[in-house]
């Protein structure tokens, strides 16, 4: 009962909210996925993972949803899940492909398995990066052939935690591919690290490195890829600082958070009423190898508060392949979007934005009084993935775009590092400036963010566009500088850092940041400091176009 009582006062306290972030589509997209083979319990049979998935239909239809349904190629053949998909797409629902490559898989494409089971997690063998170009076309090609001999038609839509674009490019141009899922951002979860990319939402991968978004529409592989999972914007970020394995707050239904009335309300809330730019996108749903029992609290708590909130028009619940096809016809590159978090569910007084665009992203935290730009990564679509035209010979996967400022991986847990405001004083000293509640608004295919300060008159502004972050200050009489701080030990990219421009090199591709106004100074000397940027008449504006 009291857990009932919660669940009520939580959907009541969404219904109430101010409806800042009403003005952009806010879509759910319920993306299971089957495996028919689970090596690591003996206790979960075929027969359990057939029942979990029965029992996540059941509850989505309860409720009215469509979900999409991504099948793994051992439950691609399993006549028990080809009747049950049958009839899931008599509902409406999507039936797609899940992208882990399993020995009955390799051996129906004439291949010779390399894997410890049937199914084998580790990236070398479960995955299509484990193998050749050749390799993973004959792949596709038997899957597209299985799967059309069943249901006679082709997949629209494919997930994976991770691809390739090699891959990805070759079902959309011979198959006509539409929409594609992989991971949200994590560091060595299960092995997988994919960091520094479009944040949440979906972009246009380039050509050569699957998780690196294009600038341009020849570069571009017209392939809408989605991030999954819905990670917590405040506090997914730097749950494994220094490079330690993430642990895990998303919403997916088997983990703590997830299972929680009043940290899903708080979750769903940022997602329909705070500031947001474009349109904010969350993936619920989870694979049937956790099972049922793991996860049934985590979906009672989840449905009816996202049914209401479709039933209030705040949300659409889609198919995977209707939001890809929707962002098709809208979207011709990867468009500027941006998600907010205006309250916090501990006693920190978080509040956080993150923006992204086709050059890069950036993510702001505040933490009571305190402003942290604690993430930019500049994107470039020339940038080729390592696995891109050649085999992963790892049992692990990274995937990186191109940091300026990484306050997760250049960080400790007592020395967190960030990009921040400093006064500085006549006697050369700096002081952190501070400031009160943030104020985010919606301008154009840009954010604002007014940041009023304390103790002081005037506030700070910061201006995110599509290739430009842009800070000024009100307060004439502020003299102040942007400083990066990180914890001495970080690996840095830096080569050079002087006048208008910071260069730096990532796994051999160099880039760099400059200044449209102000100037860096290099602090590399100094233990723990990197650069600053000092402005000019009261303002910083930082280019992301990387040229």
């Amino acid at each position: 009962m009291r857990r009932l009582i919660i669940l009520i006062l939580t959907i009541a306290s969404i219904a109430g909210a101010n409806a800042q972030g009403n003005d952009v589509p806010h879509i759910v997209n319920f993306i299971n996925f089957i495996r028919d083979i689970e090596p690591r319990d003996p206790d979960i049979t075929p027969q359990v993972l057939f029942e979990t998935t029965k029992n996540e239909a059941d509850a989505i239809h309860r409720h009215g949803f469509k979900g999409t349904w991504l099948l793994q190629y051992d439950a691609l053949i399993d006549p028990r899940y080809q009747d049950m998909m049958r009839e899931e797409m008599a509902h409406g629902c999507e039936v797609g492909s899940w992208w882990e490559i399993t020995q009955p898989h390799v051996e129906a494409a004439g291949l010779t398995w390399r894997g410890r089971f049937p199914w084998d997690w580790h990236a070398d063998k479960g995955f299509a990066v484990g193998y050749t170009q050749q390799e993973r076309e004959r792949l596709v090609d038997v899957y597209m052939e299985k799967f059309r001999e069943l249901f006679g038609q082709l997949p629209a839509s494919i997930g994976s935690w991770f691809l390739d674009a090699h891959t990805m490019a070759y079902m959309h141009e011979k198959y006509n591919i539409e929409g594609c899922c992989i991971c949200r951002d994590q560091v060595g979860t299960d092995g997988y690290t994919l960091w520094g990319g479009y944040w949440a939402g979906a972009y246009y991968p380039s050509r050569v490195n699957a998780y690196m978004p294009a600038q341009t529409p020849g570069g571009q592989i017209d392939l809408p890829v989605f991030r999954m999972l819905g990670s917590d914007p405040l506090y997914q970020y730097n749950a494994g600082v220094g490079g330690a394995v993430q642990s895990v707050s998303t919403m997916e239904p088997t983990y703590e958070n997830a299972q929680k009335p009043e940290w899903v309300g708080w979750y769903l809330r940022c997602m329909t009423d705070d500031p947001a730019l474009g349109f904010t996108y969350l993936q619920a749903g989870q694979e049937n190898s956790f099972t049922w029992d793991a996860f049934k609290k985590g979906y009672e708590v989840q449905l009816p508060m996202i049914a209401q909130l479709q039933q209030q028009g705040k949300l659409k619940v889609e198919t995977l392949i209707e939001s890809a096809r929707a962002f098709r016809k809208k979207h011709p590159v990867t468009p500027p979007t941006a998600c907010t978090a205006m309250s916090d569910y501990t006693d920190n007084n978080g509040r956080t934005i993150w923006f992204n665009s086709r050059y890069y992203r950036t993510n702001i935290l505040w933490e009571g009084q305190h402003m942290n730009i604690r993430d930019i990564h500049l994107f470039d679509e020339r940038k080729e993935s390592p696995y891109y035209n050649k085999v992963c010979t790892s049992n692990q996967c990274i995937y990186m775009t191109l940091p300026v400022v990484d306050g997760c991986l250049w960080s400790t847990a007592d020395n967190m590092a960030a990009l921040r405001i400093y006064a500085l004083t006549d006697d050369g000293r700096t002081e952190e400036v501070l400031g009160g509640e943030p104020v985010i608004t919606k301008k154009g295919k840009g954010m604002n963010v007014s940041w009023p300060l304390v103790n002081r008159p005037g506030e700070i502004q910061l201006t995110m566009t599509e290739k430009r972050l842009t800070i000024a200050s009100t307060d004439k009489a502020l003299r102040w500088c942007l400083q990066l701080n990180v914890q001495p030990q970080a690996r840095l990219p830096f080569i050079d850092i002087s006048g208008n421009a910071v260069t730096a090199r990532s796994e051999d591709f160099d880039y760099r940041v400059s200044l449209h106004r102000g100037h860096f100074d290099d602090l590399r000397t100094e233990a723990g400091k990197v650069f600053r940027i000092v402005p000019e008449k009261g303002r910083v504006d930082i280019e992301m176009g990387n040229k």
